[in-house]
């Protein structure tokens, strides 16, 4: 009798699970349905980017995209929107900057050139030297003062072609961007160029932050990024005639902090109000293009998540947040202030999605996550499936929700299929015909259906 009542009641257990997977299946391919039929990412992309444009910190357009943002998640009529208030760094580029390569009198080329951000400016008319070419910071040591004093620093390490994860690519090669003034400064040198993190050979230069450290003020030297085609042709002409010279031209300049806001908005939950699911992306973006990849991209498909929950009249379990991040670029500034007005408010944020790596198509995502809560996400790899986007990995998430790390807050970030996501980053095209409107609502879906099925079962 006991076994018969054990089978019985594994039946209709069987029967529930099949049932809620049905349920979550149909749910999932609504959201879908939606997004590609109805959807609003990609018109608000259109707006942000062109309307607006880029979105660099303590900028006007910043401001404008803040104003845009609150008015536009009132329009979806969440529970509550609201403005953070987030003290920010102010760098102006200036005017167009330019640099040439000098081979003798009047023997110049014109090579394509930006300056990186928080640079300082060159002299008013500009700086001429000799230029040394490193790949890393062990052969700019290997050179020491006598060699670099005087010097334009040229580094050239390529962004490594055998990777096939692109980010990891990346890694591996930013640190003379971030670092590289710095280091050369130390030994003397009048400048840096660096080789733009992009994986093809084209004519755009790709900004990007970089920072000082502790250097005083009077070493600070200018720093500039130099196009890949530029790269090359400088590596080349060096391998010829190593006496040859470079002339930039910038004249950037670093103002005192302003303010700025993060943009929030929320569905309250209807029974675990107190557990919270944030998704977002970051407002801000450098000057050079208008952002629609990095980041508008990642902000409307967060704001459509709950566009799509709202038009569903989907009724969240959990309180589900949206936050438009400002100063991801260069400050981190909004995911920390946020950070610290969860844990001031003694918030319990139970996850946090992030979109930042442009509006490609989704193959899946990644997640910081313990043993049982990856094992319980991955078993909803099956819901993501006809939809190609079921390659979930340990191990990532982003920048902004960074800050929420505590050892108990899962952490994502959509992955988007990421091989063509640095020909634009930080560069002057990244703009809104980059932008594919079908991989843009495919990004939005994904997001959305994650967040539901946390919503659902929780952790």
């Amino acid at each position: 009798m006991k076994n018969q009542i054990l089978g019985i009641v594994f039946l209709f257990s069987l029967v529930y699970t099949n049932a809620q997977e049905a349920i979550h299946s149909e749910t999932i391919e609504t959201i879908y349905s939606e997004a590609l039929t109805k959807g609003k990412a990609y018109d608000w992309l259109d707006h942000l980017s062109n309307n607006i444009g880029g979105r660099l910190s303590g900028s006007l357009n910043a401001e404008r995209a803040v104003q845009w943002g609150k008015d536009e998640l009132n329009e979806i009529s969440l529970d509550r929107v609201f403005l953070q208030d987030v003290m920010v760094p102010k760098w102006v580029r200036g005017t167009f900057e330019y640099a040439s390569i000098i081979t003798g009198p009047g023997r110049s080329m014109n090579v394509p050139v930006c300056s990186l951000g928080g640079s300082i400016a060159t002299p008013s008319a500009g700086l001429l030297a000799k230029v040394v070419e490193v790949k890393d910071f062990d052969e700019l040591d290997a050179l020491g003062e006598e060699k670099v004093k005087g010097k334009f620093v040229f580094y050239n390490r390529a962004m490594p072609v055998g990777l096939i994860n692109t980010f990891e690519a990346y890694s591996k090669t930013v640190n003379q961007r971030s670092r590289g003034a710095a280091m050369a400064a130390r030994l003397g040198a009048v400048g840096v160029i660096v080789r733009s993190m992009n994986l093809r050979l084209d004519d755009f230069p790709h900004t990007g932050a970089m920072n000082y450290g502790d250097l005083p003020n009077k070493l600070r030297i200018p720093a500039a990024a130099i196009s890949t085609n530029g790269a090359q042709l400088l590596s080349s002409m060096l391998s010829l005639n190593d006496n040859l010279d470079f002339y930039l031209k910038q004249d950037c300049k670093n103002f005192p902090d302003v303010p700025s806001h993060n943009v929030v908005g929320e569905i309250k939950g209807s029974d675990f109000p107190e557990e919270i699911i944030v998704v977002g992306g970051h407002l801000d973006s450098w000057d050079l293009g208008d952002g629609a990849h990095d980041d508008g991209a990642g902000i409307v498909q967060s704001m459509e998540v709950l566009r799509l929950f709202k038009s569903m009249n989907y009724q969240p379990n959990r309180t589900i947040r949206v936050v438009l991040y400002m100063n991801e670029e260069n400050g981190l500034r909004g995911g920390k202030a946020y950070a610290n007005y969860a844990k001031s408010n003694k918030e319990n944020h139970i996850f946090a999605l992030e979109s930042d790596s442009g509006g490609f198509s989704p193959r899946g995502f990644v997640f910081e996550a313990n043993t049982s809560q990856f094992e319980q996400i991955s078993s909803w790899k099956s819901y993501f499936e006809p939809y190609l986007a079921n390659h979930f990995q340990l191990g990532g998430s982003g920048a902004d929700i960074g800050p929420l790390r505590n050892g108990k807050t899962v952490l994502s970030g959509l992955r988007p299929d990421s091989q063509r996501y640095f020909d634009y980053h930080h560069a002057a095209n990244d703009t809104f015909d980059a932008i594919n409107k079908r991989e843009l609502e495919l990004g939005a879906a994904a997001m959305a259906s994650l967040v539901y099925l946390v919503d659902q079962y929780g952790f």
